[in-house]
């Protein structure tokens, strides 16, 4: 027996795509092609967009750039609600001021890393986000220890949470087992599938949004998968996940931005090149990700 998707309430709920900058040959930012991009992505199954994320390479963009993407995607989105705006910076202060340029623009939530210019102890990490939420809008953990070196344990989440800091997290560890621990300790905290390839996992265990890669390329059939998920409809999410999950893995991969924007563009949506210093993927790569994005196309799914 299943049971109906739940209700998106919250800014942060529902499927939130990470979203790709559409770049030009110059390497320079496309914003038509972005905005173009945003509404493709609202219009086919997705609940809003998380700018200047990772994978939209926000490292590598100017001040201007950056400004210009927030307001960008709430314009495309057509409503500040469903743009939940990233505002990673090496200075808890510059990670404010992103914070509150967010809300001036109109966003609905950040999404907010940990201290990544050092291994931020307990206490550094604390007061980061006490700092940035004092901007007001509601902001979004994301836990990557991968590429931070600084964990956001379910034990650290919980503080977090008790200190009014954050109202969820974006959980990108790829150990599931997390899920369970967080819900004991922080029974409100939000849960949000943060990595592709265990969407099925943390949707199973409570999730109650995605920060999702692959609907970059693949709006629809994502949709389709994550709305499964969350409804317990095994049947319908478990044979879409299999056949995602050679590309949805790539989400997971140093080169993930190469390989969405490669899916994007074999998929007819512009995803173009990335700003150094990522390069290319190899000629191998390139073919594993051609031919998996060929095949899922090939199966109607898009």
């Amino acid at each position: 027996m299943t049971s109906a998707a739940p209700r998106r309430t919250r800014p942060w709920h529902g499927i939130l795509v990470a979203t790709a900058l559409p770049l030009r040959p110059d390497l320079s930012v496309d914003f038509d092609a972005y905005a173009r991009h945003v509404r493709r992505l609202i219009e086919n199954g997705s609940d809003g967009v998380v700018p200047n994320g990772s994978l939209g390479e926000y490292q590598t963009l100017t001040d201007e750039e950056r400004d210009r993407v927030v307001a960008t995607a709430i314009e495309a989105a057509g409503d500040g609600d469903r743009v939940m705006v990233g505002v990673a910076a090496y200075g808890s202060a510059e990670s404010r001021r992103w914070a509150e340029r967010a809300a001036a623009a109109g966003a609905g939530s950040v999404l907010l890393l940990p201290p990544n210019a050092y291994r931020a102890d307990e206490r550094s990490v604390r007061a980061h986000y006490a700092e940035v939420a004092k901007a007001g809008l509601p902001v979004v953990a994301y836990n990557n220890p991968f590429d931070t070196k600084v964990d956001l344990t379910p034990a650290l989440l919980a503080q977090l949470h008790a200190d009014g800091s954050i109202v969820a997290v974006k959980e990108f560890s790829g150990d599931v087992r997390r899920a369970y621990e967080i819900a004991e300790l922080a029974p409100e905290l939000d849960l949000l599938a943060g990595a592709d390839d265990v969407l099925l996992e943390l949707a199973t265990a409570g999730a109650v949004g995605w920060i999702a890669g692959y609907p970059n390329a693949l709006p629809g059939a994502c949709s389709r998968l994550y709305h499964a998920a969350v409804a317990g409809d095994l049947a319908t999410a478990l044979p879409l996940y299999r056949s995602l999950h050679p590309l949805l893995r790539w989400d997971s991969k140093t080169e993930f931005i190469q390989a969405i924007k490669l899916s994007m563009d074999i998929a007819g949506h512009p995803g173009g090149p990335t700003r150094p210093p990522r390069e290319p993927l190899t000629a191998e790569q390139d073919a594993v990700v051609r031919a998996a994005t060929e095949k899922v196309l090939a199966e109607g799914l898009d």
